[in-house]
């Protein structure tokens, strides 16, 4: 069966983004889209909220094209185009949406459908109300929580609402050079 890995961008505090959404305060290590790289050459599919997928797809699709594009955001570009997209969302519709799924109502039969398919690993990005839901519903085989060291006091938190109390197990850790440290997770009862 076919892992939902989430990765996750946090404050120290448990910020995934700024009071307005945005993201300008995490300073990412110059190394840290090579070590995402390094995640989706395991996956072949992208899960995630509404929000996002337009915030993904306002950028990744085109990103290759760039004259000052990086060795690792063609990388990436690449992978985004060719990765399967499952987006949870109730207002959008598959209007020629290329190699996008939408899943809504009874989405913990549609996920568990998807991850009994043949294929890789699935990449679950950012959003606080999809982690939530896919958490509640004990989908999220993995986690890979990336904390920046950066306190943002407040923004939109990691988990929007209280959760029940789940026990998670180190598998590795990796530290970059602006001093994010990468932590992965897995269910201790796994």
């Amino acid at each position: 069966m076919r892992k939902i890995i989430l990765i996750v961008h946090t404050s120290i505090d448990g910020f995934v983004a700024g009071k307005r959404g945005e993201f300008d305060d995490f300073n990412p290590s110059p190394e840290n889209l090579d070590f995402i790289c390094s995640l989706t050459d395991e996956a072949d599919a992208a899960l995630m909220g509404r929000v996002s997928y337009q915030m993904l797809q306002s950028f990744w699709p085109d990103a290759r094209n760039k004259p000052d594009a990086s060795e690792s955001e063609i990388k990436y570009s690449n992978w985004y185009n060719d990765a399967q997209k499952i987006v949870i969302s109730n207002s959008m519709k598959e209007n020629d949406l290329h190699n996008t799924t939408i899943i809504n109502g009874n989405i913990a039969d549609k996920i568990l459908q998807i991850k009994k398919q043949e294929g890789k690993s699935i990449l679950m990005f950012g959003g606080p109300t999809a982690f939530q839901l896919l958490n509640e519903l004990n989908l999220i085989d993995e986690f890979w929580v990336i904390v920046y060291p950066v306190m943002f006091g407040q923004g939109i938190p990691f988990s929007p609402r209280a959760m029940s109390l789940k026990r998670l197990k180190v598998l590795t850790t990796k530290q970059l050079s602006n001093g994010e440290i990468a932590i992965k997770y897995k269910s201790a009862s796994q």
